[in-house]
């Protein structure tokens, strides 16, 4: 075991509602196959938007952030891998998983590592429990054994590789569930539901997958033109008189991904399939109105409704990969606001400090 000694990361803890401390955390003493990292860079999900603004419940208190960069600063002994089996070493950037299995129990040897039994998640995990360093509003965080750490491509900044840790991985695990991987996105015609971070990724990875044409769909008219610069080529129908620029579109799609979790979202992808098409609802983590669905028109035209909710070590990789794929061709850093200084995390966490117009995350750095 690598002992911690006095050492301590300096972490800005969630105490409930918008409420936030600075708290020196004890360093871990580190297992065999775990290290330690220092964060350089953490941005705020709307998951955890929604946990300080009471929309979700989370354990309190606790370390919150779930979209990290950070550098490995310590190692056990025996050293630890990447996802791909090779070694880390002191330096290495990385980016990390949202979930941490067991490896062990049936759902993990079915491939389904996310549904663990014994599931630990970064940044959801009390400070007086197993795993007090998970989060990444905090200087350091603990890479327990069974978290998926990556490297991050030469050339990735630091703030787009953290959102592959969560909208980038998520996403890439959607369209794994509308076989993406086999080749159905070549040439498919998909519709994006809600343009957040994650819609927004989404359109790029359609396109990055082959996508003829990608219709969505946001009340939001810049968020609309946001995703016009990532590979929308049409707005459909979403109730609201498009810009006079605007392609629009009501024609059917292969492939719906719904990511605004409403009723309206999930209708919309549904009455928008053609015969054989897949929906994949990932928006709907939090209790709504329930949905009416016509189960003769499913039968009738083949279709799936796949259901995500996080994600595979494998699509953090494919995340990661898509970012350094599109460097240069698509402006992922203009999605990203900061870095600002973490002590402003209760501000930006509860609204009072949103990230500027046309960014869909703000990235914050240890340092203050």
């Amino acid at each position: 075991m690598t002992p911690a000694g006095n050492r301590k990361a300096t972490a800005h803890v969630w105490t409930g509602g918008t409420g936030f401390e600075t708290r020196l955390v004890p360093f871990p003493e580190l297992g065999p196959g775990e290290a330690l990292a220092a964060v350089r860079c953490s941005t705020v999900c709307g998951s955890d938007v929604h946990t300080v603004t009471g929309r979700r419940s989370g354990p309190c208190p606790s370390i919150l952030g779930h979209e990290s960069v950070g550098e490995i600063v310590e190692l056990h002994p025996d050293g630890a891998t990447d996802l791909q089996g090779d070694p880390l070493a002191v330096g290495d950037r990385v980016a990390w998983g949202v979930t941490c299995a067991c490896g062990d129990c049936d759902r993990c040897r079915a491939g389904r590592s996310a549904k663990c039994r014994s599931l630990l998640k970064t940044g959801h995990e009390p400070i007086d429990g197993p795993w007090p360093l998970s989060g990444g509003y905090a200087s350091h965080v603990h890479l327990r054994r069974g978290l998926a750490v990556a490297r991050v491509p030469a050339g990735v900044g630091d703030g787009p590789a953290a959102t592959a840790a969560c909208a980038g991985a998520t996403i890439m695990a959607c369209f794994d569930a509308a076989g993406a991987e086999s080749g159905a996105l070549g040439g498919a015609r998909v519709l994006i539901t809600g343009l957040g971070m994650l819609g927004v990724s989404a359109v790029a990875a359609a396109r990055w997958y082959g996508a003829a044409g990608v219709q969505v769909v946001d009340p939001d008219p810049d968020r609309v033109a946001v995703a016009r610069r990532f590979g929308a080529t049409a707005e459909r129908d979403g109730g609201r008189e498009a810009a006079p620029d605007t392609e629009r579109a009501d024609g059917p799609v292969d492939v719906a991904v719904e990511l605004s979790g409403t009723t309206a979202g999930i209708t919309t992808c549904l009455d928008a399939l053609d015969v054989g098409g897949t929906v994949v609802l990932a928006g709907s983590v939090a209790p709504s109105a329930p949905v009416p669905v016509d189960p003769e028109r499913i039968v009738r035209g083949l279709h799936r409704v796949v259901g995500v909710h996080n994600y595979e070590p494998v699509h953090l990789d494919r995340a990661l990969r898509m970012l350094a794929d599109t460097r240069g061709r698509l402006p992922w850093e203009s999605l990203v606001d900061g870095p600002r200084l973490m002590s402003e995390v209760a501000a930006v966490a509860s609204g009072a400090a949103p990230a500027a117009a046309g960014r869909l995350r703000v990235a914050l750095r240890p340092g203050d």
